[in-house]
C-alpha cells in the first residue's frame, strides 16, 4: 500500500465516523460512548481485511 493509498484510507475512515456521529439520533455522547463506537469500527474493519 502506498502512502497515497494510506492517506486516503485514513480520511475515508475519519469521515464514515463523522458520518455515523451524524446521522444519528443522539447529538451528545460520553467519552465512553465514543470509545465502544470506535472499537465496533476497528473490529469491522479488521474483519475486512482479514
Amino acid at each position: 500500500m502506498t502512502e497515497k493509498e494510506r492517506q486516503d484510507t485514513k480520511m475515508a475512515t475519519l469521515y464514515e465516523i463523522r458520518l455515523i456521529l451524524t446521522n444519528g439520533n443522539k447529538k451528545e455522547y460520553t467519552l465512553e460512548e465514543l470509545c465502544e463506537l470506535l472499537d465496533k469500527i476497528a473490529m469491522a474493519k479488521e474483519q475486512e481485511q482479514g
